[in-house]
């Protein structure tokens, strides 16, 4: 419900005070809108019923909704850092980016103040001195990583105020080796405690230190003849050795850092955070959250990094970040200051660091498809098991496309070519919005010479082909046609359509940019909600056919490389050059190839043999 700004609305924002502290914005009926932190609650809040030429479609549909506002004011804006996203994770907001599934994820605990400390999880984070580790949102590998430690080490699984509390007798895991009794006195609270730091060591991923540690004392163990206690601290370097291997190396140069990646599309939005330790890859964290269209790329990360670090201890030495965003060095002082020491938030734009960071964005990228297609996914099995086995999305491309029939099947086009070489096409498709991969084909682009880019001319190309031949083997035609391009490129498959006479069946095109649906008669293109199942299916087609494309283009561009190499070659022509990569296989193989193994192959005599090497082990610097 919309409202024109009261008066009285108006005096409460003047009458604000110049402080830090965090502001709330509710409609009429008294819900929330927006939470948000300020340096200055009354410059911050009265900048959004001020002229209104510089904000976003976004903020000035929100202004126009706001009834009320509650304010808070705190001593700096650190505490307000906090408080706002408290308040985030208790009211929901509208207008805030916040996390889609804002649950309780679990937590390894460490009882670090108790004498003898005790390890378990627990999915409530509280502030009494122990240490946590987490949260983990893949609960298999945290309760792996829970038996893999209690595997290892004797750490004591009872609940006693030790030692305060004491049982009479030891439990039975004493006696089947799963703990040294240290209620009993068989084992000191200095040796305890040693364990117990070892502990923190590998859950915070710090496995050389402990292991250099462990090999020490098994080596004094076994100087002193103490052979047990060599055979117990082997058992342990064992586990520790296991723990490591399911580790990725991705730093040989070592180093503690985490590294966040971002993909968002049509109000859904995932992060992910990889953690390294000592140059490892110890563990991934996934977090999907909400936002509305029209939320910057930087708003996504502040709120993932807020999402993951406010609320968390374990903290890296560095956290790289893809893009910088507001409050970015509030938020690195305030997690230097929990960490106790320098951790900086970096944004690297070359070298190893940003390749990490493009291994991030993938992994976000790939979780985020899987989630929009598991949604798609949980939407098909609630209409079967309803009892209608034509699937939302059909239903909804039927209504919004006027179609006759609801469009089960689609074959989607796309070209990828790169400066005007390697010109291919590709066309997928999907049935009921599953990938069928057998009816996936790709083409070399046949009449577009190099260096002249003509998108409607190829895309007329290849359309045509795929019709021509599936007309001639009477092979089955789809439901609908889509084109990845605009208006020119539906056209121009239109044509070639009438020319393989399947003018009949609907044909669309979806542009990428505004993501809107151009018809072949032209007019207005067509806009669908970013929520609406149509558009995921259409969206899907066409993320796969570009992706078919482009892995195809990069495959023939690699080829023509090595073809290129071997043909520059004195006597060696198209067909030797053909013959050399079908025998060896690979551009190296030949280069490894030694002079008679060369002229093994038909044709190639002594003297090309020796041309061959001589050019590519000099190319190799040999």
């Amino acid at each position: 419900m919309t409202s024109p700004v009261r008066d009285e609305l108006l005096d409460q924002v003047r009458a604000l005070p110049d402080r830090p502290g965090v502001y709330m914005f509710r409609n009429a009926k008294g819900a929330t809108l927006y939470v948000g932190k300020a340096k200055s609650l009354r410059s911050r809040v009265r900048s959004y019923f001020g002229a209104g030429l510089n904000r976003s479609v976004l903020v000035q549909d929100m202004a126009q909704r706001i009834w009320s506002v509650e304010t808070f004011v705190v001593d700096s804006e650190a505490e307000a850092l906090l408080l706002e996203w408290n308040l985030i994770r208790q009211h929901h907001p509208r207008y805030n980016v916040q996390l889609r599934d804002d649950k309780s994820y679990p937590y390894i605990k460490v009882t670090t103040r108790e004498p003898f400390p005790r390890v378990f999880v627990t999915r409530q984070l509280r502030t009494d001195g122990s240490r946590y580790f987490g949260p983990y949102t893949d609960v298999g590998s945290m309760r792996r990583a829970l038996r893999m430690i209690k595997k290892i080490f004797t750490v004591r699984s009872c609940h006693y105020d030790m030692p305060r509390e004491l049982p009479e007798r030891p439990c039975l895991d004493y006696h089947i080796g799963r703990c040294k009794a240290p209620c009993a006195g068989h084992q000191t609270e200095a040796e305890y405690r040693e364990m117990i730091d070892e502990i923190l060591h590998v859950l915070g991923g710090q496995t050389t230190k402990v292991r250099r540690t462990l090999e020490i004392r098994m080596k004094r163990a076994s100087d002193a003849l103490d052979f047990e206690r060599a055979a117990g601290l082997r058992d342990i370097l064992r586990g520790v050795a296991a723990i490591e291997r399911r580790q990725t190396a991705v730093d040989f140069r070592g180093g503690d850092y985490d590294v966040s990646g971002i993909a968002a599309e049509g109000g859904l939005a995932c992060g992910v955070v990889l953690r390294v330790r000592e140059g490892r890859l110890i563990a991934r964290e996934v977090h999907f959250l909400r936002y509305l269209e029209g939320e910057p790329h930087e708003a996504l990360v502040a709120a993932l990094v807020k999402a993951f670090y406010l609320r968390r201890d374990d903290l890296p030495a560095e956290l790289l970040v893809p893009c910088d965003f507001e409050d970015r060095e509030l938020i690195e002082e305030h997690l230097a200051a929990k960490r106790g020491k320098r951790m900086a938030v970096r944004i690297p734009h070359r070298g190893h660091k940003r390749r990490m960071i493009r291994l991030a964005e993938e992994n976000a990228r790939h979780e985020l498809d899987q989630e929009l297609l598991r949604g798609r996914g949980r939407l098909e099995s609630a209409a079967a098991e309803s009892g209608d086995a034509i699937p939302d999305a059909a239903e909804a491309l039927q209504a919004s496309l006027e179609l006759s029939e609801p469009p089960r099947t689609i074959v989607c086009f796309d070209i990828s070519t790169l400066g005007g070489s390697e010109s291919v096409g590709s066309a997928v498709w999907l049935s009921d919005g599953r990938p069928e991969k057998n009816q996936y084909r790709r083409f070399r682009i046949r009449h577009t010479p190099d260096g002249i880019v003509d998108d409607y001319a190829m895309m007329q190309e290849i359309v045509g082909r795929y019709f021509s031949r599936r007309v001639k083997e009477e092979a089955r035609l789809p439901d609908l046609v889509l084109i990845d391009g605009g208006l020119g490129q539906l056209r121009a498959a239109c044509h070639a359509m009438e020319s393989a006479g399947v003018s009949d069946l609907p044909a669309v095109g979806l542009a990428k940019r505004e993501e809107e649906i151009h018809l072949p008669e032209g007019g207005h293109p067509l806009r669908l909600a970013n929520n609406d199942p149509g558009l995921r299916w259409l969206q899907q087609a066409r993320n796969e056919a570009h992706r078919f494309a482009v892995t195809y283009n990069r495959t023939l561009r690699r080829d023509r490389t090595l073809r290129s190499r071997l043909a520059e070659i004195p006597g060696v022509g198209p067909a030797r050059e053909k013959q050399l990569l079908q025998r060896f296989g690979s551009l190296d193989a030949v280069r490894a190839a030694s002079p008679e193994q060369l002229q093994s192959v038909p044709g190639i005599g002594r003297t090309t043999a020796a041309r061959i090497r001589e050019a590519l082990v000099s190319e190799n610097g040999g």
